[in-house]
């Protein structure tokens, strides 16, 4: 469905991206080598892709896994975990059985928000649907269509930004779980939605993104015209706002705007705070072209402390203007 995510080595946001003035001024661009920059995005080719509808029925296996650095992940295959945990994605209808085994010696779980699941598929210890070590469950997680019930009411669809996340580690609520890792991001897409070209997951959790400290943060990678996806997902004690440079979105279930009537609020900046989750859509550097954009909680504490990364949107040559990919330490 989409490019494997692009994202770089990890590297802390150098001073002179917020200095401005002649540091940033000497900052060069860097070519990119990725196979994205290399051919024209769909977007700016006018080829927009949709979801088919849905009714399937898929299997998976999903593990959870101790990181050598003392950090937990999910993952699909032994050895492979990752943080944030591989992206999952569901059009309305259908149903998904996930195999899931728990490789470490603590008991973990599997949690999803906004997916229909019965009981045995909760993923707590407060009612038995939790997996000790060594041990494997299977969750079993369902969608469906929005439609009108028997009294006449609406009765919403399962389509929206999700995500999982352990609810055993640490604590019965998965405290410590979370803290280390074991987070992912689930996609319901509706029949007709469009189809984005990348997708990035971002996790604020406490003061980290995707559980890098400060100034380490994930750099994400696209070309000019590329249709991008962010999914946006907060865990942790703190609230945050989300933030991205040169870049708006409608404030609603895609992301996008369905029409020139369509009243959605366009944003650029968005509160957020624990288990909530979002996404939108964006073509890379519409209106603004190629550069070293920057996202990052707008409360300003939190951004001084590190919570700010780079949308890196390449020319069709593969430059990205004002990009400086030195760390920051190389600047003190």
């Amino acid at each position: 469905m989409s490019d494997a995510p692009a994202f770089t080595s990890r590297r802390g946001l150098s001073r002179r991206l917020f200095t401005g003035g002649a540091a940033a001024a000497a900052v060069g661009p860097l070519a990119l080598t990725t196979s994205a920059a290399a051919k024209a995005p769909a977007a700016q080719r006018g080829a927009v892709r949709t979801a088919t509808a849905g009714g399937t029925v898929r299997h998976l296996k999903l593990y959870a896994e101790k990181l050598p650095d003392g950090q937990m992940g999910y993952g699909l295959e032994k050895g492979k975990a990752s943080i944030p945990g591989p992206l999952i994605e569901l059009t309305e209808g259908d149903t998904l059985h996930i195999e899931f085994e728990n490789t470490m010696d603590v008991t973990a779980s599997l949690h999803v928000h906004g997916l229909d699941y019965d009981v045995a598929s909760d993923g707590t210890e407060l009612n038995r649907s939790a997996v000790e070590p060594g041990g494997t469950r299977t969750y079993t997680w369902r969608t469906h269509a929005p439609g009108k019930r028997a009294d006449g009411t609406w009765r919403p669809g399962s389509a929206g930004y999700w995500h999982y996340h352990d609810h055993a580690v640490g604590t019965p609520h998965g405290t410590g779980g979370l803290r280390k890792g074991l987070y992912g991001p689930v996609v319901v897409r509706r029949a007709g939605d469009i189809l984005p070209d990348k997708q990035f997951t971002i996790v604020f959790n406490d003061m980290t993104i995707n559980n890098k400290a400060g100034h380490d943060a994930p750099e994400f990678r696209a070309t000019v015209g590329d249709r991008v996806e962010i999914i946006m997902i907060t865990h942790g004690e703190y609230y945050h706002t989300f933030h991205m440079h040169g870049h708006r979105w409608a404030d609603n279930r895609t992301g996008l705007l369905e029409g020139p009537g369509d009243v959605s609020r366009v944003i650029d900046n968005k509160i957020t705070g624990p288990a909530d989750s979002f996404g939108f859509q964006v073509i890379a550097g519409e209106n603004v072209g190629a550069g070293a954009w920057m996202y990052h909680c707008h409360v300003q504490s939190h951004s001084d402390m590190g919570m700010a990364g780079l949308f890196l949107v390449a020319k069709s040559d593969g430059t990205i203007p004002g990009y400086d990919p030195h760390p920051m330490s190389a600047h003190h």
